[in-house]
């Protein structure tokens, strides 16, 4: 390994490659799957779960690829089964992940939400990632801007984010710094790239994600 691509892992963390692109990234940014008891593959989104672990990008075209392609039985060295819908699986359980994150973070005072408590904390420079429903009004979001240097997320339904609040739905809220923060924004990139499309991703900037 070259001394550019060893401070490139200090910085971004142990790197992984990709199943179905072939590309060397950041694990971060990428979904481990093991294979189970009974031979079908599992997604691993902690990254803790015994055995081999494979990787595949947190992007729907690539787990699609993998699963078409039989590359999982090729990376694991034999016949696997494979979920049905796996990339829907992964969605949903990293949705899931994300939404209970965020729920302990506000048990901790560590997340608000509402529109008047998150101008609150932007205002006083407390948020450093802002988050928006991807279903509100793009009127009322635009009223918000996202913390300068700061993170944004909007790839969550009100309904979930109200999952998260333990309200029926919510549109705006933040987070605040350190504690659980980095775990969400990671979680959230990788929804992100289960849910926005390649081609729209970035959309100048303001629905973007920064990594």
């Amino acid at each position: 390994m070259t001394r550019g691509s060893q401070a490139k892992q200090r910085e971004d963390g142990p790197e992984r490659k990709c199943i179905a692109t072939g590309e060397v990234q950041p694990k971060n940014g990428l979904v481990r799957f093991v294979l189970g008891p009974d031979g079908q593959i599992v997604p691993d989104l902690a990254g803790k779960l015994p055995g081999r672990g494979v990787y595949v990008s947190a992007d729907r075209a690539a787990l699609d690829k993998a699963a078409a392609k039989g590359l999982f039985s090729r990376a694991m060295k034999q016949p696997v089964k494979v979920p049905e819908g796996l990339a829907d699986l992964v969605e949903q359980m990293l949705a899931r992940r994300v939404i209970d994150l965020i729920s302990l973070a506000r048990k901790s005072g560590g997340a608000v939400s509402g529109y008047e408590k998150v101008k609150a904390w932007l205002q006083a420079e407390e948020a450093t990632v802002l988050i928006q429903a991807e279903d509100g009004s793009g009127r009322g979001k635009s009223k918000l801007s996202t913390p300068y240097g700061g993170r944004y997320i909007g790839w969550l339904t009100a309904d979930e984010l109200g999952m998260a609040f333990g309200r029926q739905t919510v549109i705006h809220a933040a987070l605040g710094s350190g504690g659980l923060v980095p775990r969400i924004v990671e979680d959230a990139q990788r929804l992100k790239g289960m849910r926005v499309a390649a081609a729209t991703a970035d959309l100048g900037g303001r629905g973007r994600l920064k990594g």
